[in-house]
C-alpha cells in the first residue's frame, strides 16, 4: 500500500537534537517511510490513499513504554474492552508490555514466568488492536530463575524483562538476573518508589545503582515517588534510562526532566502512561505529560514528544519514532482543537491544552482521518483527498 500526506504544516522528526524536518509531503509504502520533503505530482497520483493535512502538524507515532496489558485488547484491572485501540486515538502507535503482572492469577515460578513471557509475546506478535503494535510479552523476574531459564526465552523471541514484582527478599537479589537478562540481549526494566503491589518491596536510588536496569520505570513514582535526594543520583551516577509516567508524581517529573536536561543526558528521559492501572484508562495520558512538561517547565515541547518518540525508540531498539525514511511508518497528525485560544498544535501543548488528534497512520495504514473520538475536532479540515481503495477512513462512526 502506497500512501501519501500532502499539505503538511511543522513536520516534527522526533530527534530532540533536530527536530523539525522540511517540506509538506510525507510518503509512505509498504509500512516505511520512503520520502519526507516535496514530492512531485506524479508520486502523489501513484499512492492508494492521499491525505490532505490542510496544514496540521505531523510527528511520529507515540510509543507508551509502559503499558499493561494482558491478553487481546482487555485489562482485568478496569474490566474494560478496546483500551489499546482507545489509545491509539490518542497518538499511541506502539506500546511496551510493563509485564502481564496484572493477568488473573498470574504465575509465579519460574516455568510459569516463562510460559507466560512466551505466550503474551505470540498472542501480540501479529495482533494490531486498531493497528497499534504492542511488544508484549516481558518475563517477571521471580526467585529460581537461573541464566539458562534467560537464554530458553530469549531464543523463543522474548526480549524484555521486568523487574520489581517478584517475591524476592530485597530488591538487591534482582542483579543476578538482571546482568543475566542482558547478556542474552533483553532489555531490563525496574519498577521504582514505593511498592505498588501487596508483597513487592519499594525500589530506590541505592537499588538501582546496584542492580542497573537498562530503564528506571516511572522514576517519578509508581505512583509514588522516592525521596528528592535520589534523583540526582540517579541522573548523575548511571547511564539508566529514565521514564516518567503519567499515573505518577508530577512535581517529581518536573524535577528530574530539569536534572537530566542540565547533566546533558536528555537522550535517557522517555514518556509513558503506567497504565491502565489503579490510576484508570489514559488514552490521552502521553498528550498530557507532553503539555505537562512543556506548559509548566521550560522544556521545548518539540524535546517532549522526542522523549515520547525517538527517544523511546532509542532505548527499546524499535524502528518507530522518527519521521524518517526508512522507518516504520506510524505518524500522527495534530492540530489545535475547536474552540482553543491557539491556532496550532504545537502552541496548544504550549499552553497546556490537549491538540486534536486528526489522523493516525501505522504501517502505512490510516487507521483513522478527520477526528479522534477522544480529543474535540480538529481547527483544520484534515481529510481523505484520494482513495483508491474500498476503505472508509473517516472514523465517521466515532
Amino acid at each position: 500500500m502506497k500512501t501519501a500526506i500532502v499539505n503538511l504544516g511543522p513536520i516534527l522528526s522526533g530527534d530532540w537534537r533536530a527536530p523539525y524536518a522540511s517540506g509538506d509531503t510525507i510518503l509512505m509504502e509498504a509500512g516505511k517511510i520512503v520520502e519526507i520533503g516535496s514530492a512531485s505530482a506524479a508520486a502523489v497520483a501513484a499512492c492508494d490513499v492521499v491525505i490532505d493535512a490542510d496544514g496540521a502538524t505531523a510527528i511520529p507515532g507515540l510509543i507508551d513504554s509502559q503499558v499493561h496489558n494482558t491478553f487481546g485488547d482487555y485489562t482485568p484491572r478496569q474490566k474494560t474492552v478496546g483500551f489499546l485501540e482507545s489509545y491509539v486515538h490518542g497518538g499511541v502507535t506502539s506500546a511496551i508490555s510493563a509485564s502481564e503482572v496484572h493477568v488473573t492469577g498470574r504465575p509465579k515460578d519460574p516455568e510459569g514466568v516463562k510460559a507466560l513471557a512466551v505466550a503474551a509475546m505470540k498472542c501480540f506478535e501479529h495482533y494490531r488492536p486498531g493497528g497499534m503494535r504492542v511488544w508484549a510479552g516481558s518475563v517477571i523476574m521471580e526467585p529460581g530463575l537461573t541464566e539458562a531459564d534467560f537464554a530458553e526465552i530469549a531464543a523463543k523471541g522474548v526480549w524484555l524483562a521486568k523487574a520489581g514484582f517478584g517475591a524476592v527478599k530485597t530488591p538487591y537479589e534482582y542483579g543476578p538476573m538482571i546482568a543475566w537478562a542482558k547478556k542474552h540481549g533483553m532489555i531490563t526494566m525496574v519498577h521504582t518508589g514505593g511498592s505498588s503491589i501487596p508483597g513487592s518491596s519499594g525500589i530506590w536510588a541505592d537499588h538501582l545503582l546496584a542492580i542497573q536496569p537498562d530503564v528506571s520505570f516511572h522514576v517519578n513514582g509508581g505512583p509514588v515517588a522516592m525521596p528528592d535526594a535520589d534523583f540526582p543520583r540517579v541522573v548523575n551516577e548511571s547511564k539508566m534510562a529514565l521514564q516518567v509516567c503519567t499515573a505518577g508524581n508530577l512535581r517529581t517529573t518536573l524535577l528530574i526532566a530539569d536534572l537530566v536536561r542540565k547533566a546533558g543526558e536528555f537522550d535517557r528521559f522517555l514518556i509513558a502512561t503506567d497504565t491502565p492501572t489503579g490510576s484508570g484508562i489514559m488514552p490521552l495520558g502521553m498528550l498530557y505529560t507532553i503539555g505537562h512538561l512543556a506548559s509548566l517547565s521550560d522544556m521545548p515541547v518539540e524535546w517532549a514528544i522526542a522523549a515520547a518518540t525517538g527517544n523511546n525508540a532509542k532505548v527499546y531498539r524499535l524502528n518507530s519514532g522518527f519521521v524518517k525514511t526508512g522507518c516504520d511508518a506510524d505518524v500522527v497528525l495534530l492540530d489545535a482543537c475547536v474552540g482553543g485560544s491557539k491556532d496550532n498544535a504545537l502552541d496548544a501543548l504550549r499552553n497546556g491544552d490537549i491538540p486534536a488528534v486528526a489522523a493516525v497512520i501505522t504501517d502505512g495504514v490510516p487507521r483513522f482521518v478527520g477526528r479522534s473520538r477522544n480529543t474535540p475536532a480538529p481547527m483544520r479540515s484534515v481529510r481523505v483527498a484520494e482513495c483508491r481503495i474500498p476503505q472508509d477512513y473517516s472514523g465517521a462512526a466515532h
